[in-house]
């Protein structure tokens, strides 16, 4: 968030809470509402409290809209889905999806018995992440042992690249690649 809507949420935190802190006052009883009333008309009648009180309702309408209507750069690159936002005390980091969909596809591409590999990145709300995998196996390959190999490697890959979790690792087995036969003529 940048440091003016950082500045701007906290004056109006801060004049919300005082209105709210009076408004808690005057429901307990703590303050007659007859005082209250003779307070607030002797503050509008004079001139420069008036004004000042006029400028500081304004203030709060224009940062009640900020805050409603105004997406901050944050949002915007959450919403847009393709990035994953880290952030630190350093400042923030985005990894594109297509960083990720890449470095899968190059540690699925280091297994032979893997072809025709196609990689899909989702993420949930706490930027984990769910890789799915579609690819064709040659014939002399066991799935469930290459299934689990790149399952853990992928894992490991992310984990070791981006700091990021995995959530899960789904692979979709699409066709068995028949190894060319070779002729003996």
């Amino acid at each position: 968030m940048k440091k003016i809507n950082k500045i701007v949420l906290v004056i109006f935190s801060v004049i919300i809470l005082v209105l709210g802190v009076f408004i808690n006052i005057l429901a307990v009883g703590w303050l007659d509402y007859s005082t209250a009333f003779t307070l607030f008309k002797n503050m509008l009648t004079n001139k420069p409290t008036s004004q000042i009180i006029l400028i500081g309702t304004e203030l709060c309408m224009l940062f009640a809209i900020l805050c409603i209507f105004v997406d901050t750069d944050e949002k915007k690159e959450r919403k847009n889905g393709q990035d994953v936002l880290m952030q630190n005390d350093n400042g923030r980091l985005m990894i594109s999806r297509n960083t990720l969909e890449n470095l899968v596809s190059s540690v699925v591409n280091r297994f032979s018995s893997a072809k025709d590999v196609q990689t899909v990145i989702q993420l949930d709300e706490g930027n984990n992440v769910i890789v799915l995998v579609d690819l064709s196996v040659t014939d002399d390959v066991v799935i469930k042992e290459l299934t689990l190999n790149l399952q853990n490697k992928i894992k490991e890959a992310i984990k070791k690249t981006s700091d990021l979790e995995v959530k899960e690792v789904d692979v979709r087995i699409k066709d068995i690649a028949n190894k060319p036969i070779v002729s003996n003529e």
